[in-house]
């Protein structure tokens, strides 16, 4: 674990041979969520998994927290890796490709960005889970997040709350929970046509699983003709959380593998 003095970044680094690729993280996630696909990487590749700031070892964000100051940090991760491949999941990969417009990252591989497209807003749940979270409601606000991110399709709310009541006792989980506002903020600054993302130079590979929500899928479609240098490939059998430890990150590290080689 390193530390990044001007910006109290931290990260997990694995392998010591390869190329370097960053692995962001999604919300309700810190690094330690993708510390099985790092370990499926770190055999052909150095690899840093950073905490975004407000999670895990990494420093506090800052009132008024959002895209630019994402942006920043992975800004600071390269230049102080040098490594200019980078893969990003839900948020995480909202973040990659708004940075790509402007970082020097050669590779970008994005696993289901959650931007807003076709009429749907990813963060329509945040009302609620903002009002949940004021009264103290930590369980009730996870369900919220779970369900609004299109989680849990096929459990009705009521069965899904004692579940979310039995997680939040977790206390990595607990702490997890208040952070989705910071995610929130990064979609919401992302807001805007796909076609801003024609001027990523990058050469891109599109990822999102068979079972991903809808909405995951038309985003990636939608961002297909637009980037310049990019396929597009969809896991079979797996939905938005495959590179999660709790998914299939083999699955995913197969095909980052052959992409960043």
């Amino acid at each position: 674990m390193m530390a990044l003095a001007r910006t109290d970044i931290r990260w997990r680094a694995l392998g010591d041979g390869g190329p370097k690729v960053v692995l962001l993280h999604g919300g309700l996630q810190s690094a330690a969520n993708l510390t099985r696909l790092a370990g499926e990487l770190a055999g052909d590749f150095t690899v840093y998994v950073p905490d975004r700031r407000g999670r895990g070892r990494s420093g506090p964000a800052a009132p008024g927290h959002g895209l630019r100051a994402e942006i920043d940090d992975l800004a600071a991760v390269l230049d102080e890796t040098g490594a200019r491949n980078v893969f990003g999941l839900s948020s995480g990969a909202v973040v990659a490709l708004r940075a790509a417009m402007e970082l020097p990252i050669e590779r970008l591989a994005l696993y289901d960005p959650p931007l807003k497209h076709g009429g749907h807003d990813p963060v329509a749940w945040l009302a609620r889970y903002e009002a949940e979270l004021s009264r103290g409601r930590k369980g009730a606000a996870f369900a919220t997040v779970v369900k609004g991110t299109g989680g849990a399709r096929f459990l009705p709310r009521p069965a899904l709350l004692p579940l979310a009541g039995l997680a939040v006792r977790n206390p990595e989980i607990a702490a997890l929970v208040p952070t989705m506002r910071l995610d929130a903020a990064v979609v919401e600054d992302a807001a805007g046509p796909l076609s801003t993302y024609a001027t990523v130079g990058a050469e891109t590979l599109l990822l999102g699983g068979e079972r991903s929500p809808a909405y995951l899928k038309a985003v990636l479609l939608g961002l297909e003709p637009v980037l310049p240098r990019v396929r597009r490939v969809t896991l079979s059998g797996v939905g938005h959380l495959a590179a999660d430890n709790s998914g299939k990150p083999a699955l995913v590290a197969a095909e980052l593998r052959k992409f960043f080689r």
